[in-house]
């Protein structure tokens, strides 16, 4: 049986998988350079190894071209939390084990879920609001107070989870109505402008095999990126977004191959009581009346790093919109 003979649904979860693979591969290259690099440095160079493809992708944008946003506060908001995800998530990724790196990062859904009461007015009845505690639950079991000593990079997880969950809600909040142009550029311009500022501070020179392999992250952010999107357009959310776990079995194999890194007990533990939750609340959202009540399946499912565009922009992109994403009324 060929790909093309498999079903929509089936296609759609392929595509995010190998979505998903190589999202895992990029971060794997972040955690190798986060030994010798400032996370400033390799974000910095990822964004500005970025840009061409993104003046591609402004060139051929069918929307106005200006750049002034008609939200102009949410999407400084947004370039914020974007930015503070970048820096924390290259941060943990570097300083914690793969597979611990990601449990933290598993609570994008469950934070995005609690941020859609206030940004979007949504109502989240009682399996939701369990499923969130049991998640949250799930990440203590990760971090392990009192047990262990809270390190920068939990922290640094904690604050990239939350900063994804802001941002992803954002665009969810404005995407409808902000042009594309100003989703895309404002959380770049923001990285390049902030990093650029600090990197003065802790550049190292950086031979070519390095160089080489920041541009390698942008290529392959930038190929991950066009699988999910193909992935939404093909299959309907709810089989697509689940697909973002995968990444821990992924996290457990790098992490032995290229780290000599073997997840603890806790760890394996807390990642499994997460994604529970997180499948559980996409299953409810999927079965849900409204199409307006569906945080996390309409926000994408990969943290926003601010290196690339990341997919819940394109998702929320007008001309993008996938069929499994629902638009707001």
């Amino acid at each position: 049986m060929t790909f093309a003979q498999l079903s929509t649904s089936a296609r759609g979860a392929l595509l995010a998988l190998g979505a998903f693979a190589l999202f895992s591969a990029h971060d794997v290259i972040v955690k190798s350079l986060g030994g010798n690099y400032s996370p400033v440095q390799i974000v910095f160079f990822s964004v500005l190894f970025s840009f061409p493809l993104l003046t591609l992708l402004l060139v051929r944008s069918k929307t106005e071209g200006h750049f002034r946003p008609r939200h102009p506060w949410w999407s400084l908001i947004r370039t914020i939390a974007v930015i503070v995800t970048g820096f924390s998530a290259f941060t943990a990724f570097s300083l914690l084990p793969l597979a611990q790196t990601y449990a933290l990062l598993f609570a994008t859904p469950l934070l995005i879920t609690i941020l859609s009461i206030p940004v979007l007015g949504e109502r989240v009845g009682p399996h939701r609001w369990a499923a969130v505690v049991v998640g949250l639950c799930g990440v203590l079991i990760v971090l392990r107070p009192g047990a262990t000593t809270l390190q920068l990079g939990h922290v640094a997880g904690l604050c990239a989870a939350a900063g994804s969950a802001t941002a992803s809600i954002i665009v969810r909040k404005i995407g409808q109505e902000e042009r594309s142009s100003v989703l895309l550029l404002f959380p770049l311009l923001g990285n390049l402008a902030v990093m650029g500022a600090a990197l003065p501070f802790v550049y190292r020179p950086m031979p070519m095999p390095d160089l080489g392999a920041v541009v390698a992250i942008a290529i392959l952010s930038i190929a991950a990126t066009s699988l999910i999107i193909f992935a939404y357009r093909t299959a309907e959310a709810a089989v697509v977004a689940p697909m973002q776990y995968s990444q821990i079995v992924w996290a457990t194999i790098f992490g032995w191959l290229v780290f000599a890194e073997t997840p603890d007990a806790a760890t394996l533990v807390g990642a499994a009581v997460v994604i529970a939750s997180g499948l559980y609340i996409l299953m409810r959202e999927s079965g849900a009346r409204r199409a307006d009540n569906q945080p996390v399946l309409n926000t994408g499912t990969r943290h926003d790093s601010g290196t690339f565009p990341g997919v819940s922009t394109f998702i929320e992109d007008g001309n993008n919109t996938s069929p499994g994403m629902a638009r707001d009324p």
